[in-house]
């Protein structure tokens, strides 16, 4: 299937598409400023830089964008498969979906509590309860 906007314009809009100071990501940073929780950015250090981590919890969160990372094989409202350059599409979200497992892999064998967070889950109210029920905090 043929693009409906020009190479150019294409790649315009993937350009602006972030890896980091996404509104999900800093939905789930105000909540835990708001719980009164300290965190590092992005840790070079750690296995797949976790978006979140938590160094003397040891945990990490990984705050996953629905289309990048096709949350519930497309279950999720969010997602949606582009139907063109489809083979190109598919690699890549394979890719980015055994990057995902074998990061999380690591971290949780040098001992660290892993949570991923979808974009869709940002926008709901239960939240707060996810991120509490993670760090175990009332």
């Amino acid at each position: 299937m043929i693009d409906f906007v020009s190479p150019e314009k294409r790649s315009r809009i993937m350009r602006g598409s972030k890896g980091k100071d996404t509104r999900p990501e800093i939905a789930v940073r105000r909540v835990l400023r708001r719980l009164g929780i300290g965190y590092r950015l992005h840790r070079n250090d750690l296995p797949g830089r976790p978006d979140i981590a938590l160094i003397g919890r040891k945990k990490a969160i990984f705050v996953h964008g629905c289309f990048w990372h096709q949350h519930g094989d497309l279950t999720c409202p969010i997602v949606r498969r582009p139907s063109s350059n489809s083979g190109f599409w598919s690699r890549k979200f394979e890719k980015t979906r055994e990057r995902d497992i074998r990061n999380e892999r690591a971290l949780v064998g040098t001992g660290w509590s892993v949570l991923t967070l979808w974009e869709c889950e940002t926008l709901g109210s239960d939240l707060e309860a996810k991120l509490r029920s993670f760090l175990e905090i009332s």
